[in-house]
């Protein structure tokens, strides 16, 4: 949707006057062109609800988008407004964010769907840009470790931004809490950007579905005290050991390059694909994490107790930068299903001193699995695993196919250590691959 010259040009004084709109009286001076003589007055579609299906936070509800006024109470007014649009559980509206910069000091601001009594299905934020409309989230630092941008409390399914930026502005504020019993689900972000020093991105809570979400040419900036999307916080699950409905997770052609922290924490398993991008931490944590130490992992999967369901990892051409020692590329504790990497580099720093070892690639299995492989990668240092017991007919732990190594030769690359380690059982195969 273009924004319109009318948008621009009623950002001050006009503002205020149309900032009860949810009627759909149109702000701004000037005749409205459906209010001309001889023009035909468009007519609702027939059983949509009153009020604007397309509204703006500037011209609409009177935000000023200036960095330094605080405009909460214009992003609860465009909440609100499409929150009482709702038809039939369908959500109609848009919601609007012309360039500018929008401090936001009061949690759930920009969503609060906080009526899990109230389904409702479709809301869509569309920004002009990721670094053109920026979001800043700056609430009372005293009550930042609970303070969420945006918060749905199993009431909708379909939500979609695009072309924005969100800076957390006050350590350690985070971005979305996202609680479900089935309603929250199918999110879309296209286009975003985070920065900014976060505890979570995305804190998934619940025992059935917060899935199908998907990221598409997004950038993660900044840094986060736990991950960007950590999926199963077991907060107020009613059962934390269902807590096993995370599916399918899409990152498409992402910049992922932030300071320090975790990117995905999955304890409960999930379906989660990875394509294409680049993948870099910058720096290192600044103190020691009680949970992580100094390491930050792009891929931290540990083991909760749960209900069995798919637990699956795919990444596939993407470029890895190893640039400390304490980053982790993966550190995997499920004990069964699969992780698979195709076509994936991260030798790019193999020159310096410290990458013949590295052990960027952990593993903690069990005697189901998970089933690795590696196809066609380009890998530094050692991959280390740790192996619980295993039976004489359990599968290889591991399987590289056309790999190259950079640092170790293929006798010496996997480092091997427990109680399954020795025998047939505790094997790494290797297929065609060459280098170290």
């Amino acid at each position: 949707m273009a924004f319109t010259r009318r948008i621009f040009l009623t950002s001050g004084g006009a503002a205020a006057a149309s900032a009860l709109g949810v009627t759909g009286c149109t702000a701004g001076s000037g005749t409205p062109d459906d209010a001309k003589p001889g023009a035909r007055r468009a007519q609702p579609a027939a059983g949509s609800p009153p009020g604007k299906s397309v509204v703006d936070v500037v011209a609409d509800f009177g935000a000023r988008g200036d960095g330094r006024t605080d405009d909460s109470g214009a992003f609860e007014k465009a909440y609100r407004h499409a929150a009482s649009r709702v038809t039939g559980a369908i959500g109609r509206t848009v919601v609007a964010v012309p360039p500018g910069a929008y401090l936001i000091r009061r949690p759930h601001a920009l969503l609060n769907g906080g009526d899990p009594g109230r389904k409702a299905n479709g809301l869509r934020f569309q920004g002009a840009g990721k670094r053109i409309t920026e979001i800043i989230f700056q609430p009372d630092a005293k009550s930042a470790a609970d303070a969420f941008l945006c918060r749905n409390d199993n009431m909708w399914a379909n939500l979609k931004f695009e072309q924005m930026r969100f800076r957390s502005a006050t350590p350690g504020a985070s971005f979305f809490n996202s609680y479900s019993e089935g309603q929250a689900q199918d999110y879309r972000f296209s286009e975003c950007e985070w920065a900014g020093e976060w505890t979570y991105g995305l804190a998934l809570d619940g025992s059935n579905t917060n899935s199908e979400m998907r990221w598409d040419a997004c950038r993660v900036g900044g840094a986060y005290r736990k991950a960007f999307l950590y999926s199963g916080v077991s907060r107020r699950s009613r059962d934390k050991k269902q807590q096993d409905q995370f599916l399918n997770y899409w990152f498409n052609d992402m910049k992922v390059e932030y300071e320090w922290g975790n990117f995905l924490e999955f304890p409960y398993g999930g379906s989660i694909t990875c394509r294409g991008g680049s993948y870099i931490v910058t720096g290192r944590r600044p103190g020691k994490s009680a949970d992580y130490g100094t390491t930050s992992t792009f891929f931290r999967f540990p083991r909760a107790a749960h209900a069995d369901s798919v637990q699956r990892f795919h990444a596939e051409d993407i470029r890895f930068e190893v640039r400390d020692p304490q980053v982790r590329i993966i550190d995997c504790a499920w004990d069964e299903g699969t992780v698979h990497f195709n076509d994936c580099d991260d030798t790019s720093n193999a020159f310096k001193s410290f990458s013949s070892g590295v052990s960027a690639h952990r593993y903690r299995t069990g005697g189901k699995g998970p089933l690795i492989r590696y196809d066609l990668c380009r890998l530094v240092g050692h991959h280390r695993y740790e192996t619980g017991k295993r039976s004489s007919g359990a599968p290889p732990l591991a399987r590289y196919d056309m790999c190259a190594f950079r640092s170790h030769p293929q006798r010496d690359f996997a480092q091997i250590v427990g109680s399954g380690a020795g025998g047939r059982a505790a094997e790494v195969r290797f297929t065609d691959c060459t280098g170290g």
